[in-house]
């Protein structure tokens, strides 16, 4: 059973855009507010957005303005918009529900923000 599986992330240019994908199972995402993580190079895994069962949602300071959180409640998916890429926001991506159970961490998807 597929509970949180993350895609999309890639190699972009400073100023460029990416879309992560989160796909959920239905029990997850009806139950639970999503958050999507991440962590940068030597640093602690942090929280960036998260949307809440209502649908309100919420994101970092250092990625306000940029990033957007929303889902596709009939395709079971959390997207990340991610626009205004920055060298800084290189980092591993992960989804998980909010706040965080260690047993739904997946693999992550790369996101690399080249100069």
């Amino acid at each position: 059973q597929v509970n949180l599986v993350e895609s999309g992330g890639g190699l972009v240019q400073a100023g460029g855009s990416l879309r992560l994908s989160c796909k959920v199972s239905e029990t997850i995402l009806r139950t639970n507010t999503i958050g999507w993580y991440r962590r940068a190079p030597g640093k602690q895994r942090e929280l960036v957005a998260r949307i809440l069962r209502t649908g309100e949602t919420s994101v970092a300071d250092s990625v306000t303005g940029r990033f957007t959180v929303s889902r596709d409640t009939a395709q079971r998916t959390v997207f990340l918009q991610m626009d205004s890429l920055k060298p800084e926001d290189t980092g591993d991506y992960f989804c998980n529900i909010y706040p965080p159970n260690r047993v739904y961490w997946g693999q992550g998807t790369q996101v690399t923000v080249s100069t």
